[in-house]
């Protein structure tokens, strides 16, 4: 298709194809388009040149099928105005891959709305007007780079260049033993094999552009034909209770290239590079620990060193005696040789990142040394054009980039991700190379490797550390980010205003002082304030003494003769106060570790408070009694995150307990028996947490939070009745009451990065 005109015709059909199929896209987006439509009309989009929202029409994207959007856009580089949809649709594909229509709907319309929140036709004409989810207010955008999002954390990565003729791989191991091959724009090759029986902690590229080796924490190496996606050899060697610490390709004196593999008791194997059979080499004596391997060329260019680290030092074997090269401040979480021969790089997890020179004899001198302020948990040597670069990531969830040989910063970090980056490879993408990360968020994703993109970086956003919805009218939304408290009308776009400042809040909420609704805030120096949020000038009005540790979660205690307030403590106590006088009524002190969450529930026969902690315990109180209310509840999710309340629709209305697990899990119990009596298994990696929706007749929903999605749970039914995706973990959800609508409720959805508040319409779910 080299000829220009022929181009043109090719394109010009194409064009054709997609206006005439788009006008037999349905108006209506729960109607089901053709599946031809679902399949095939992005492409002949794409392939005409216009791939917008026009020939692509939104009422088709719940449906769409060929799951290759995404990739289409960052083909063409459109990314205008009028491909509004689309480009939200870009942001949710890979975490809706089986989602179903009316949840994809539901979805669109938020992420839609959360890439130009201000704008007065966010939510589009009336393509999505019966979606059961109505957007109110954003701060916070769905993440655009992400290739992968997995149910476990992602813990290594490698790429595959590929034989003469085939596209790169990247191959990306998790904690579950399953080894994932994406190509260059983030698309997966097949399916993921699974290679261990636990964690990969290592994955390396083998000569000949086509084979892997992966270590795991089962104590085994395999060895994988990434690019035909098969099994070679399981298990060459294993060694039980041990674990792969590390693996390299390293070239001793008069001798083949060999593949090493590092144990975690000190115990190194060799193995040859094609047929994996043992190969008799010298090769150092190590302590009875685990150690990071890397092979080094020598100065006289002529062999390789090979550079072995053990808790906070480094060695150099030269294939017969091995010297100390260098000490550091902590243990050596990575060490990697650098590009001018005997110069190496090392990381520890003090935070310290340092530039060292090997010589042929004695101990290493450093040249340049540099700290971060988390530790740093791998490196990476990449070309930045025709020079050499460096880059690090860091346990905060950045990645830095560095020029050589001084360890010069080059622009900011990318706030990559609030989690963990585990491992980083790079890859040659269509126009130029990408930088691929892995996290413990089980994400993997991409940016262009260059110096642009960490000089035009954005700062890192300040992490929302607590977040509280208002009940009245309007409701106000009160944010804490950093050290600063800030309040907003959720119904306008005006700028914030800040209340309170000086201080990390780790927990906020609004209970009634006088009949009216003040703000509560738990500080970082374990003290709980009290502000009116309509006097400004008020400044704080009481204070609230009784936790040891910063209080992590608070509700108020609404009663009809009393203004109280609960709260939670990483002390492992419950407290209740009153308010008027600023009393402490009541410290429960049962929980063994960190209260995590709190609930309240009123009905005829009291006013009750749950709490839920670090110690996998849910327990009921009697706030007027103050006292426990029927037997601990042992949960078996690990850590209890949130818990919510509910009652069930029997003539009994039993009082029942909701709690969202660590393990994934949303559990129901009967608050009085401790018996389970229902539970919402979603796959979707750890709930964070969960919500109660009061719906008409006595109907009670819940609303639970997971890696990628908030999930709606009818228990009575048993059934999951919506997915809402949101691209991001949510660590609050909470709901109020509408009063604009009374079949609606407002649910506020807090995540690392944003906010977000959206009307959930009862009747439409």
């Amino acid at each position: 298709m080299n000829d220009p005109q022929q181009h043109d015709r090719h394109a010009e059909i194409h064009r054709q194809i997609a206006t005439a199929l788009a006008e037999l896209v349905p108006d209506d987006p729960s109607i089901p388009p053709h599946p031809y439509l679902r399949r095939h009309l992005a492409e002949h989009a794409a392939h005409g040149q216009v791939l917008d929202d026009e020939h692509v029409p939104p009422a088709l994207l719940p449906w769409e099928s060929s799951l290759t959007v995404r990739r289409l856009l960052a083909a063409t580089g459109d990314q205008g105005p009028g491909s509004r949809w689309l480009q939200a649709w870009a942001l949710l594909e890979p975490y809706a891959r089986n989602v179903d229509p009316l949840s994809r709907a539901s979805s669109l319309r938020l992420a839609h709305h959360k890439a130009a929140p201000s704008r007065e036709d966010s939510t589009g004409p009336d393509t999505f007007d019966q979606s059961p989810v109505t957007p109110v207010w954003s701060d916070g955008t769905t993440p655009d780079n992400v290739w992968l999002v997995n149910g476990t954390p992602m813990s290594a990565l490698a790429t595959v260049r590929g034989e003469s003729g085939r596209r790169p791989l990247v191959m990306a191991g998790d904690e579950r033993g399953l080894l994932h091959a994406l190509h260059h724009d983030g698309n997966t090759a097949y399916a993921p094999l699974h290679v261990h029986d636990g964690k990969i902690t290592q994955i390396l590229a083998l000569p000949g552009d086509r084979m892997v080796a992966t270590g795991s924490n089962d104590g085994s190496v395999a060895i994988v034909d990434a690019v035909q996606g098969q099994m070679v050899m399981r298990a060459v060697p294993r060694r039980p209770g041990t674990w792969v610490s590390s693996l390299a390709l390293y070239r001793p004196a008069d001798h083949t290239a060999v593949l090493l593999a590092a144990f975690s008791d000190g115990y190194l194997a060799s193995l040859h590079p094609a047929v994996f059979h043992t190969v008799d080499v010298e090769l150092p004596t190590l302590d009875e620990d685990r150690c990071l391997l890397s092979a080094l060329p020598a100065p006289d260019s002529r062999s390789e060193w090979l550079l072995f680290a053990q808790h906070d030092r480094v060695y150099c074997f030269n294939g017969r005696w091995s010297r100390p090269l260098s000490r550091h401040a902590g243990r050596v979480r990575s060490i990697v040789a650098l590009p001018t021969a005997g110069h190496y790089a090392v990381a520890d997890e003090q935070g310290y990142l340092s530039l060292w020179e090997a010589t042929q004899g004695g101990r290493a001198k450093q040249t340049a040394l540099q700290q971060r302020s988390s530790a740093i948990t791998s490196l990476l040597v990449s070309e930045m054009g025709t020079e050499p670069a460096l880059l690090s990531t860091k346990a905060d969830g950045g990645v830095c980039l560095w020029a050589l040989p001084h360890l010069d910063p080059i622009g900011m970090s990318l706030p990559g991700r609030a989690s963990p980056v585990t491992a980083l490879t790079s890859i040659a993408g269509r126009r130029q190379p990408l930088l691929v990360t892995a996290g413990a968020d089980g994400t993997v994703r991409s940016w262009p490797l260059s110096r642009e993109t960490f000089q035009t970086a954005p700062a890192r956003w300040d992490r929302v550390t607590a977040s509280a919805l208002s009940p009245g009218q309007p409701p106000v939304l009160a944010t804490a980010r950093a050290a600063r408290i800030s309040l907003g009308d959720v119904y306008r776009a005006s700028e914030p205003r800040t209340v309170l400042k000086g201080h990390v809040a780790s927990a906020l909420a609004w209970p009634r002082l006088h009949g009216r609704p003040h703000l509560a805030a738990a500080l970082d120096d374990s003290r709980i304030v009290l502000t009116d949020p309509d006097d400004a000038q008020a400044g704080i009005l009481a204070e609230l003494h009784g936790h040891h540790l910063p209080a992590t979660t608070m509700v108020p205690l609404a009663d009809t003769d009393a203004d109280r307030l609960a709260s939670g403590s990483a002390d492992g106590s419950v407290c209740v106060w009153d308010l008027r006088s600023t009393t402490l009524l009541a410290k429960f002190r049962d929980h063994r570790f960190s209260v995590r969450c709190l609930a309240t529930h009123r009905n005829t026969r009291g006013l009750y408070l749950a709490s839920g902690g670090s110690d996998g315990a849910v327990r009921v109180w009697n706030v007027r009694q103050l006292q426990q209310h029927g037997p601990t509840i042992k949960c078996g999710q690990f850590f209890v995150n949130d818990i919510a309340f509910g009652t069930s629709t029997g003539d009994d209305r039993r009082m029942l307990v909701a709690s969202a697990g660590q393990n994934g899990t949303l559990k129901l119990w009967d608050a009085l028996t401790a018996d389970q009596v229902g539970q919402l298994s979603p796959g979707d990696g750890e709930l964070t947490a969960v919500t109660a929706l009061a719906l008409p007749a006595g109907r009670r929903l819940f609303a639970a939070a997971g890696r990628t999605s908030i999930h709606v749970w009818d228990p009575a039914a048993d059934r999951r009745l919506l997915q809402i995706v949101t691209g991001e973990t949510i660590t609050a959800l909470k709901s109020v009451g509408d009063r604009q609508s009374t079949d609606a409720s407002l649910l506020l959805a807090t995540g690392e990065a944003g906010t977000s508040v959206f009307r959930l319409h009862h009747d439409r779910i």
